[in-house]
């Protein structure tokens, strides 16, 4: 089992997720998203694997605001901002089986094993 987590060590949700996995024994990949920033395709993918949904469901709406991304703005909008801002991704993001989580709560990173 090969388990990613979209992670960011001065994010202490990204660490309380890290500690969750850890404590189940799960070991994961971490993806520095702020130095190996997502692409756009990377993050289509995300959202496919989390059901089809929107950008927006991972999306930090305060950080996205401070860039000037409006409320209207396309998905595909959504998803071009966050890969050139990558601070405005809702984290931590697990992945695995071919699915992916947002971990809020933590807990939920567990629902994908």
């Amino acid at each position: 089992m090969s388990y990613t987590l979209i992670y960011y060590p001065g994010c202490s949700n990204c660490r309380n997720g890290l500690a969750v996995l850890q404590e189940k024994g799960v070991e994961p990949t971490l993806r520095l998203y702020m130095k190996d920033p997502l692409s756009t395709d990377e993050l289509k993918q995300i959202a496919a694997q989390m059901g089809g949904v929107s950008p927006r469901a991972f999306l930090r709406e305060k950080n996205a605001k401070e860039i000037g991304l409006s409320d209207t703005a396309s998905d595909e909008d959504v998803f071009t901002a966050m890969s050139e801002n990558p601070k405005i991704i809702q984290r931590p993001i697990g992945i695995c089986n071919g699915k992916a989580v947002l971990g809020r709560p933590n807990e939920a990173l567990l629902d994908i094993l």
